[in-house]
């Protein structure tokens, strides 16, 4: 059945008394597959997936698209998180102490349920587990290196929180996707207004590249982007799929000082602040 029809379904992954978990949620609780029952509040939660591989589109919202003065595309391009950035419902965010520009982007995550091959993109929804809301978080302070391949920008530990839990029986179309910084809204955008669908998405990467159950293609964020403070909770929103939180914390500076170090530039603080840029004395 596609993941868009039937009656909405849920399910959330949880470390329980040493022992992972899946459980659906029923008001202020989980429960159990054997019927045990777990208050909401309490439960320390597992990324409801085991990606092989993260895949992301770089620019999939007019709005976010406008705001930098980007050219409209024919087609999307992409790029690739390492397995080790997936972080979880009330998961922290640690921003490196010798780092500034700590990124939020609200997305949707489309998990992939079975193996996926040159498929059409009308069929590609019924190869989906779910969707769950996404942050593509992203340490600006690395812009000036990786350019769009993102790999440090997008890449450090924890830089994918996913869930709570993956929901079908939803269509994701008619949803509105918001994140909000300390409970105040900073993104929000119709599923309708994205470029390039979630089905374009997949049917395009599943051409050359086999997409296996776990993966996680994350489908693009609206415009509004910007650098999170320590302590800051930062949540995103998908109508209909649920609410993911996590919390900034500060982390230590690398121990060695090899390789590029984090930059503070004018190509920077334009990716970091988008619309909000104000150009500094000396710039």
């Amino acid at each position: 059945m596609s993941v868009l029809k039937g009656k909405r379904e849920e399910w959330r992954r949880i470390l329980h008394e040493g022992v992972t978990e899946w459980v659906r949620p029923d008001g202020e609780e989980l429960v159990l597959g054997d019927g045990r029952r777990v208050r909401e509040a309490d439960a320390a939660y597992l990324p409801p997936c085991d990606p092989t591989k993260i895949l992301a589109v770089h620019l999939n919202y007019d709005s976010r698209r406008i705001e930098f003065g980007a050219p409209e595309q024919a087609t999307p391009s992409y790029f690739q998180k390492p397995t080790t950035s997936m972080n979880a419902h009330r998961g922290k965010l640690h921003l490196p102490q010798d780092c500034q520009y700590l990124n939020y982007e609200g997305e949707i995550a489309a998990i992939v349920g079975k193996p996926m091959r040159n498929i059409a993109p009308e069929d590609c929804w019924d190869y989906l587990a779910g969707f769950a809301p996404s942050n593509d978080i992203g340490c600006h302070d690395y812009r000036d290196t990786d350019s769009g391949g993102m790999t440090r920008v997008k890449g450090m530990d924890g830089f994918c929180p996913v869930g709570p839990g993956i929901v079908r029986g939803i269509d994701i179309r008619k949803e509105t996707l918001r994140t909000y910084i300390n409970g105040k809204v900073v993104q929000e955008d119709p599923v309708a207004n994205i470029t390039f669908g979630i089905d374009y998405l997949l049917a395009d990467l599943c051409r050359h590249i086999t997409l296996l159950p776990g993966d996680v293609i994350l489908t693009g964020t609206p415009a509004n982007s910007r650098p999170m403070a320590e302590g800051d909770v930062v949540e995103v929103e998908v109508t209909g799929i649920g609410r993911l939180t996590n919390y900034v914390a500060r982390c230590p500076a690398p121990a060695h000082t090899i390789g590029h170090q984090p930059t503070d530039t004018v190509g920077v603080r334009r990716v970091a602040f988008g619309s909000d840029y104000v150009k500094r004395e000396g710039d």
